[in-house]
This record gives C-alpha cells, structure tokens and sequence, in this order.
C-alpha cells in the first residue's frame, strides 16, 4: 500500500521517534517501503530563518526587509543548525556529511540574497517581489536540512531511502509547484526506496506567496494528489481530539475516530488545523483519505477523515473554539432595507487583506469576528468614514462541531450550560447544514465555556 506522509516539525525534532514510531514501526523488509515522507523543517528552525510564527519575533529575513546587514545572523543560523546535527549522531548521522552539506547550502542562499539585497539597493525594481523571493530562499532551507539528514540515517542504516528536495537550488527551470513534483517522482520505483522529500517546494508561482507558512502541508497534498495513494497521513504530536485536554483535562476527552473534509475546514477556520484548508482541498476533491497520528502513540489508529463520512449517531465531534479574536460591530441607521449595503463593508475588509470568521446582521448593525492580529487601526479609520458607529471589543468563540449534530434542543442544552457557568452569550449562530454552532463570548470567559460545553454536551 503506497502512503504519503507528513511529519511535523515538533516530530521531527524527536527523529528517535520517528524511526521507532513511524519509519521502523512493526515493518521490515520490502514493508519499509511504498512509502513517501514530506518532512517539515525541524522545530523553530523556519522561525529563526524567517520570524516566530507565534510571536512574530524578527529572524533573518526581518533584517533583509530593513536594509540591514544579514549574514552575520544567517551564518548564526547555520551555526545552530550544525549543533542540532549533534543531536542525530547517535542514530547514525555522518555529521561531517550532514555539516557540509548545510554549510553549502547556507553560502548558496547568502549569495543568492546578496544578489536580490543588491537589486533592492538599486530601486530599479520592485521591492515586494524581491522580497518575496528572499522569503522563498529562506524558507527553503530548513526542510532541505532535514530531509537530507533523515536520508543519511536511514542510509546509514542499511536502506535504501532517497532524498526528494523540491527547493530547486540547482535547477533555474521555470516549473510550476506541481510541474516539479512531477518531475521529481518520475520514474521512481516506490516499491523499493524509501522517498524523503522537503515540505518546501520551488515553483513559478511561489510556495509561500500563495500559502505562506502552510507551505509544507500544501507540498504533501500536491505529492499526493501526483501519485494518488492509498492513504494519506500527517503526524502530529497530538491526537485531534473532542476538547483541548489542557482545558479539560486528559480523563474528559478523547480522540476522534472518524470525521469528514467539511468538519477539517471548521476546525482550520478558528486555529485548530488537522490540516491547512488549501491542502485538504486536493485531497478532499481527488477522494484521497486523510489520517492523523500521534507520532508518540503509533499503535493509535488516529483519526481518519474522508470525504462522505456523517456520523452515524448525531452528536458533537470536537468542542473548540479561539480566544484571540475580536467582535466589530459597524452601526448606521441607513442599512434597514438597502439591497447590498454589506457590499461596500466587505470591500473595505477585502481592501485590507482581512477575512471574517464570523458574521451576524440585524436591521441597522452587522457583527463580524476577525483575528485579533488582523484588527488594524487603517481598517477601523476607513469603516469610521463611511458608518455611524463603529466599535470593537476583545472576544472568543467557542464552536460545536461534527458531521452530524442537527438535533432538536442541542442549542438550547448548550445555551443553558452557558447561563449555568454564568457565561453571556455575546452573539451565535449557525449556517444551515449545521455542522458548526458558534458562541461569541468575552475573551475572559473562553475556558471556563470550553469546560462547561464539554461537561454538558459530552
């Protein structure tokens, strides 16, 4: 059975794991095989390269962006890289192979950005695209690090495992992402190699343009869809579960079994990412199955979600939700009865690059819920100009969501267990097809309407 699989940063970090848990795991022989890896750069190593994901603190490309000098941290970088190189020798890592070949690949990107630093200098050209493409560059080295560490050490290991890099440092061909992988997996007998390949793909249009730090699950979607396997799988460090058991405790949830593409896009849509939506559409459209695994619990099945799966028995899947969103309220007495008076709202945030994650309307106000991060004073100037009121405050939203939840009294049961916990509902509401019934909250309330949700609906 031919599978593709994904392993994650935090995952790949624990490499001793992974060969016991995912590459060796009950197999042997001829069963290693049929098996494609995407491996995602090691943990925080594109944070260093580019910026926190999370905090946004400044790494290498926030110097390039600011006219200032870069090597010195990009050779910092490689310095780093290096020491974690040390973490591997004992499985089998040659570390003065694995030393050269990141070293190279460091002094290739700085003569790169020092081609593109010099053209910005120059004004002739325009700065976004140069930029963007010291973005690719960057980026592009974290998962060649890794994938080629994982090829060496499996090598070392006596199989046969071949390195997969998508970054295209040597090849000046104009290729599509999917032109590339195409290209790359031509010809290769899966049956009996084991194919490691960089989560970061080099294409005309630009990985991370188009999907920024979603980069690498888009790679294993589009290598997915290239050789149509039997199954999909990403490893995580977590199962996807019915609650965050951080909130609610280890013993008051559970893993999910089973679940649809639809019930994935709602969790992506408020942070909790099985996988990012525009790697599970491929997927989704070419009916390809998806599982998700606990890299640390390997005997766990996971989670298998498809395209046509509804739960047999109506109840809720997964209890989650954000607490880092705000609620804008955008007030004006003229909206009552004007046909399309929301168009010229949704232009304003389409100007700015900002979607909702949430929308209610009355006859004089609409309500949005966007990502706190997206809340930009220049958005906010430009809805004071054009409507009466205009307010924001500090929110969560916590959300019911599963294949199959439309059942009579669930939204009066879930409101009541609010109203116990002493929670007011700020806003609610739920599309027709109900799979996702959403509760916008004050921020401070987001955990204690998780724990309550879940004793109540579970």
């Amino acid at each position: 059975m031919l599978t593709v699989e994904k392993i994650g940063g935090t995952s790949m970090t624990a490499f001793a794991d992974v060969l016991q848990n995912i590459i060796f795991h009950g197999r042997q022989g001829q069963d290693l095989y049929n098996r494609i890896f995407v491996v995602s750069a090691y943990a925080n190593v594109t944070n260093w390269l580019l910026e926190n994901k999370k905090t946004g603190a400044p790494g290498v490309y926030h110097r390039i962006t600011e006219h200032q000098e870069f090597r010195v941290a990009l050779q910092e970088v490689a310095a780093k890289l290096k020491e974690l190189n040390k973490n591997y020798a004992p499985l089998g890592l040659d570390l003065a192979v694995a030393d050269a070949f990141i070293q190279q690949r460091i002094d290739q990107a700085q003569a790169y950005l020092e081609s593109l630093v010099n053209v910005l200098a120059s004004g002739y050209v325009n700065g976004p695209n140069i930029l963007q493409a010291a973005r690719e560059i960057l980026a592009s080295i974290g998962e060649a690090h890794s994938a080629f560490n994982s090829v060496n050490i499996l090598q070392n290991k006596g199989l046969n495992a071949t390195l997969i890099d998508l970054s295209g440092f040597d090849d000046a061909r104009p290729l599509t992402i999917d032109a590339r992988i195409q290209q790359a997996f031509a010809g290769i007998d899966f049956a009996t190699t084991i194919c490691i390949a960089t989560g970061y793909t080099k294409g005309t249009e630009g990985i991370m343009r188009e999907f920024d730090r979603g980069y690498s699950e888009v790679t294993f979607s589009k290598i997915a869809v290239a050789v149509h396997p039997q199954e999909a799988i990403i490893h995580k460090e977590y199962h996807l579960c019915s609650a965050d058991p951080m909130l609610v405790g280890v013993d008051y949830c559970h893993p999910v079994g089973f679940t649809n593409y639809d019930v994935a896009d709602q969790l992506a849509d408020v942070g909790m990412e099985a996988i990012h939506p525009k790697a599970s559409k491929p997927l989704e459209i070419n009916a390809i199955d998806l599982r998700i695994k606990n890299t640390f619990e390997p005997e766990h099945p996971g989670t298998l979600i498809t395209r046509d799966f509804v739960s047999p028995e109506k109840h809720i899947e997964v209890i989650t939700g954000t607490d880092k969103v705000v609620i804008i309220d955008i007030y004006d007495p003229l909206m009552v009865g004007a046909a399309g008076f929301d168009l010229h709202l949704m232009q304003a945030f389409f100007d700015f690059g900002v979607s909702y994650i949430f929308k209610a309307t009355s006859a004089n106000s609409i309500s949005l819920v966007i990502w706190q991060k997206d809340l930009k004073p220049e958005l906010v100037a430009a809805l004071e100009t054009k409507y009466e009121k205009v307010t924001s405050e500090n929110s969560s939203m916590v959300c019911l969501i599963g294949s199959n939840i439309d059942q009579p009294g669930l939204l009066a049961k879930a409101a009541g267990a609010l109203a116990e916990a002493g929670i007011n509902i700020r806003s609610a509401g739920f599309a027709l097809r109900k799979v996702n019934i959403q509760f916008i909250l004050g921020r401070e309330d987001y955990k204690a309407a998780i724990v309550a949700l879940n004793q109540a609906m579970g």
